[in-house]
């Protein structure tokens, strides 16, 4: 079991589950800055073949804000990573937890701010079946 992550397995397609939690992260104020897809890099740089793995980099500009504004370095941690994936015959998705991903940055305020943005990230891992 993954503790530093929401992760669930659902019965939809991989594009299909890439569009829900794009939107559902939209719905929370969150926008994708990054896409990483994990399967073209894999052949493109290393010549293999790799199932559908995608990293997200979700936002909340006006959280990132208040956590740069708290911890200047906090920029190391961010954006919030999603993933989705080829699990067999369906598709996993996993969310970061950032309670965990910063609870080793002794920063109070930080801590809080953490804590809002799960709470809207495991809103949108709630509302993916």
């Amino acid at each position: 079991m993954v503790t530093y992550g929401f992760t669930k397995d659902v019965a939809m397609s991989f594009e299909e589950a890439t569009e829900v939690v794009s939107e559902e992260l939209k719905k929370e104020g969150f926008g994708i800055l990054t896409k990483i897809d994990v399967r073209e890099k894999f052949r493109e740089k290393l010549g293999i073949g790799f199932k559908k793995y995608v990293i997200l980099g979700a936002c909340n500009p006006p959280s990132a804000h208040k956590a740069i504004l708290a911890e200047e370095n906090i920029g190391l941690m961010l954006p919030c990573n999603v993933i989705v994936y080829e699990k067999a015959d369906r598709t996993a998705i996993s969310i970061i937890r950032p309670t965990v991903a910063m609870g080793m940055i002794e920063n109070d305020e930080l801590r809080a701010i953490a804590a809002e943005v799960e709470a809207k990230l495991a809103k949108v891992f709630k509302s993916i079946q």
